[in-house]
């Protein structure tokens, strides 16, 4: 019963959230005249406001503050370049359609759906049962597509809408398909990442930094993921905007110079030791969580401090902001280690931006599909003499064996590690042949002694030749923005007590307007004043809304709490005005003179609202 209620009471204060947002346009379905499309929105003047401030502070917090390099690639992305990628055979989620009317539904969130019903509403599901229904949350993302299929038709499950029989579920492609030309002969996509422009750009960029690493290189842009049902709002849709960092950095030497500045920063870790043991999210500096091995390296645990910093300090709850780290079966084969900035709301905790280490994959594969060497150089300052591993696939005989799957096998036998190549040399001549997995096939092939020699080589070398490794923090802003609603809406009695007043308490920094001008009455010698106040605030920056309605002071207040406005300035007097802050409802004076500035240096942070209320005189209205 107390799970009931907790679900009703999430689902009141969404629908109370996304009512006022809809209400005062910071977001609206698109194309809402025809009855809208699902997953797809519009952003109106306060959302685009919101949106564009949580950029401009995105590209300070790193773009700027990190020194990198800034690109902006088109949406439009040719197949190869997504085939190397590995998009087009693998960027998929798995489907199930009504039989009789044709709907489609992604089939985890079915059976996920399924199950928290039961363990939120069922008074009568015994213990054994709901120990069932939560390992199958626990290991959805692991199911295949036959278990998947397997688990739906064991618990009954049926369409929502007409509860209908269901196909078995089989993959669907997410990504929007396109030609680039009027042949139709060049098949393209609409990009579901930014990543990848940055990826293939490597070589122009490391030029550009002077050939040396570490760097990184950063944009944001629209994506698009054709996704099966959207829903959750902005949480899950087709078009989006992501920003995406990409830090190249030499594999041997993942140190960070800067990693001092936040070893002390102190947050909820959620290691993938604790999640398999059932434990909770635990308090972790993250300097201890880099010493003790919990995250790979510096780099890597640098970035999750600085996103940690980003978050809270847009308004994001500490106390409802977990680092999680991926478990096992989530992980990339190539990825090294990967985190999840998870952010708690009413749909439960999300994810809104992933960091990864994923090692040198992708510059591998574009190099691999495209020949150009995605690599970088480290001179030495004499020659060195190294032992190098040299594999030579015969070619000639892996064709004869593995006919069409042969550059796959090539492939996979070249990219083998130094201990990998050694064991198998030791297997060939023991045993004249040796099991091999390859991945790209997802099997087991058996490798003969005539098929492939290895060798190590002795060589001088001037420099050093390697692929760069990637760290990868990717934010969803659309999934950060509307947590931050949450995060940021409460309620309050209005002065006469008679009803709810909604309020967003957005930080200066992200505000869709950093203050309101009032005049207190309909009055020439008052709207002149707030028109001078609003042309001194234009000249410093300041967003503003000038309120001559005449209606009463309190209302438009009310009004422009609704909004999230942090000041509200109100003219009652030629020499003079007040300055509202929107939490507390504390005032104090200020001379008309003064007041843009004062706001100016509130907004920009260089001074709180507390070092004003001691430095003015406060107002009783």
């Amino acid at each position: 019963m107390a799970a009931a209620q907790e679900a009703s009471n999430k689902e009141a204060f969404r629908q109370a959230v996304g009512n006022t947002l809809e209400r005062r346009l910071f977001y609206i379905p698109s194309f809402k005249i025809y009855r809208g499309v699902a997953g797809l929105y519009d952003y109106g003047p306060p959302g685009c406001a919101v949106k564009s401030n949580v950029l401009a502070f995105w590209r300070q917090h790193f773009v700027l503050e990190e020194n990198m390099l800034e690109v902006d690639c088109p949406c439009v992305t040719p197949e190869i370049v997504l085939k190397a990628s590995g998009h087009v055979d693998k960027f998929t989620d798995l489907m199930v359609k009504d039989e009789k009317s044709g709907t489609c539904y992604r089939a985890d969130h079915l059976l996920k759906d399924y199950c928290k019903d039961k363990l939120e509403k069922d008074p009568n599901l015994n213990a054994e049962k709901a120990a069932e229904l939560r390992h199958v949350l626990a290991v959805l993302d692991d199911l295949s597509a036959e278990e998947l299929g397997a688990k739906i038709k064991e618990y009954g499950i049926t369409a929502p809408d007409t509860k209908n029989p269901l196909s078995d579920p089989y993959p669907f492609n997410l990504m929007f398909q396109t030609s680039i030309g009027p042949s139709g002969l060049s098949p393209g996509y609409m990009r579901p990442e930014t990543a990848q422009g940055i990826f293939v750009n490597f070589k122009d960029l490391y030029y550009y930094n002077g050939n040396k690493l570490p760097f990184a290189a950063a944009q944001i842009g629209q994506a698009f993921r054709n996704e099966i049902s959207p829903r959750q709002g902005l949480l899950r849709v087709r078009e989006f905007t992501l920003a995406e960092i990409e830090h190249f950095v030499d594999p041997e030497d993942k140190s960070h110079p800067k990693f001092s500045e936040v070893a002390m920063l102190e947050f909820l870790m959620f290691p993938r030791e604790d999640q398999v043991s059932g434990q909770q999210a635990r308090i972790i500096a993250i300097g201890e969580a880099v010493s003790q091995g919990i995250v790979n390296n510096e780099t890597l645990g640098y970035f999750i401090g600085r996103v940690y910093l980003f978050l809270t300090l847009l308004g994001i709850d500490k106390d409802r902001l977990r680092f999680r780290q991926h478990l096992a079966n989530e992980m990339a084969h190539y990825a090294a280690d990967c985190w999840d900035a998870e952010i708690e709301c009413s749909y439960g905790w999300i994810e809104c931006v992933g960091i990864a280490d994923r090692s040198a994959y992708d510059l591998h594969a574009h190099t691999d599909k495209s020949g150009v060497a995605l690599v970088a150089h480290e001179k030495f300052l004499e020659p060195k003499e190294v032992e190098k591993l040299v594999i030579a696939p015969v070619k000639k005989e892996l064709g004869l064996a593995f006919k069409g799957n042969q550059r796959m096998v090539v492939e996979a036998l070249e990219a083998m590690g130094e201990k990998e190549a050694m064991e198998m040399k030791a297997t060939l001549e023991e045993k004249g042949q040796a099991e091999f997995h390859v991945c790209t096939l997802d099997k087991v092939v058996t490798i003969m002694k005539n098929m492939l020699s290895i060798s190590k080589e002795k060589k001088k070398e001037h420099q050093r030749v390697f692929t760069p490794s990637v760290i990868e923090p990717s934010f969803g802003i659309g999934r950060i923005i509307y947590c931050l609603y949450e995060h940021s809406f409460y309620t309050r009695p209005s002065r006469d007590g008679d009803e709810q007043l909604n309020v967003f308490r957005f930080p200066p920094l992200i505000a869709p307007i950093k203050c309101t001008v009032f005049p207190l009455v309909q009055n020439e010698q008052y709207e002149e004043v707030a028109r001078h106040i609003a042309r001194s605030l234009t000249a410093v920056g300041i967003s503003y809304k000038i309120d001559i309605t005449g209606t009463s002071i309190g209302k438009r207040y009310a009004r422009t709490d609704e909004l999230g406005v942090p000041f509200a300035i109100t003219v009652d007097s030629t020499s003079s005005v007040t300055v509202r802050e929107r939490d507390s409802k504390q005032q104090i004076r200020v001379s008309v003179d003064e007041v843009a500035s004062v706001i100016k240096e509130v907004t920009d942070g260089v001074s709180t609202w507390a070092d004003v209320l001691w430095r003015y005189p406060t107002h009783q209205s």
